[in-house]
């Protein structure tokens, strides 16, 4: 699947270009009542020197947010 996509990693902020691959996560604000989900893209492979993708660490950020807020 071929996709032209002109947009901008929400965790780095720099441009997903076309060819790479990237992940596209579904955001629902509950403020905004009957509206349509708003998205979030990252990278999904990591670039050189790197551990991990920014989707990855992205992740990783958030599941280190929930633990804590979860054992506080």
């Amino acid at each position: 699947m071929i996709v032209s996509f002109a947009a901008q990693c929400d965790y780095c902020r720099s441009s997903i270009v076309s060819g790479q691959k990237w992940v596209r996560e579904k955001i629902y604000e509950p403020a905004l009542n009957g509206r349509d989900p708003s998205y979030h893209c990252y990278h999904a492979e990591p670039f050189a020197g790197q551990e991990g993708s920014c989707w990855e660490r992205h992740e990783t950020e958030r599941e280190i947010v929930r633990t804590t807020a979860y054992a506080a």
